[in-house]
């Protein structure tokens, strides 16, 4: 009796683990298939053909025909990658204060930065504007990097991973003449490297899908990000629904990408940063 109820749990976690992925993974691989469709295949067709009969890259081709998604995309990765840079730099600097520095109103900082998570966008976006607009740095891809440059849950997160570092490593070096750089860079550093992926995936990701920042504070096409380029496509082209699903498969792909490369090192930064309540 064991045994079979063992086995029935067993199936009935994986059939639960084919569904969570039918409902995640299968609307991405159905616009991958869709964009790999000709014009000659009925994408309405009942049943729906999930693979394409004759696969092209024509629809892909005709999106930079339509709109200059290179272009866009190359701002999309310059604002991402700069999201990354800024949020690594100062979410590991404010997150080591916080967790190994003593100074007077640590624990009002760190109160700052749990409130910061409770506050949505939508209620900011207006002062953003216009702190930007007063530094004329509207239209402009740096007035798109700075809100995000250094996220609250990044502090969080290495704030918690660097409190997880036992204090004799840091009471050796110090025994060893190591000043605090020293030792945030040497010591701290090289023991988080799990968590500072897992900041350079949700940085990356956060500047890469933005829409609604952008969408505000940038007015010259020129200078568009790939989510708020593609916004015309969905727009103008919309009874073309193979385009618009090449235009996302683009969209998506770098993001897929750069969590294959640093997958490694993300689960295991999930545990190192974890946030505790």
């Amino acid at each position: 009796m064991t045994t079979r109820t063992s086995a029935w749990e067993k199936a009935l976690r994986y059939l639960l683990m084919l569904g969570v992925l039918a409902v995640t993974v299968g609307p991405f691989l159905w616009q991958l298939s869709t964009s790999l469709k000709s014009t000659t295949e009925d994408i309405y067709a009942y049943p729906p053909g999930f693979l394409p009969e004759r696969p092209t890259l024509d629809n892909y081709a005709g999106v930079a025909d339509i709109i200059p998604v290179w272009r866009y995309a190359l701002n999309s990765l310059q604002v991402a990658v700069a999201n990354v840079l800024t949020n690594l730099v100062g979410a590991s600097l404010a997150g080591y204060a916080l967790a190994r520095l003593r100074f007077r109103g640590r624990g009002l900082a760190g109160l700052a930065f749990v409130a910061a998570l409770l506050v949505p966008l939508e209620s900011i976006v207006i002062a953003q504007f216009t702190m930007m607009r007063d530094l004329q740095l509207n239209n402009t891809l740096i007035a798109v990097v700075l809100p995000g440059a250094v996220g609250a849950l990044n502090v969080l997160l290495m704030r918690n991973a660097f409190a997880n570092l036992p204090y004799e490593i840091e009471e050796a070096a110090v025994i060893d003449g190591a000043n605090v750089w020293q030792r945030f860079v040497r010591v701290a550093l090289p023991s988080v490297r799990g968590t500072l992926a897992v900041v350079a995936i949700f940085a990356f990701m956060g500047a890469w899908d933005d829409f609604l920042w952008p969408l505000i504070v940038l007015s010259d096409s020129d200078n568009f990000t790939l989510t708020v380029g593609l916004n015309f496509l969905h727009g103008t082209f919309q009874q073309n629904p193979r385009l618009v699903a090449a235009g996302t498969v683009i969209a998506v792909a770098p993001l897929l990408v750069m969590f294959a490369c640093l997958q490694r090192y993300f689960f295991r930064g999930v545990g190192e940063g974890a946030v505790k309540g």
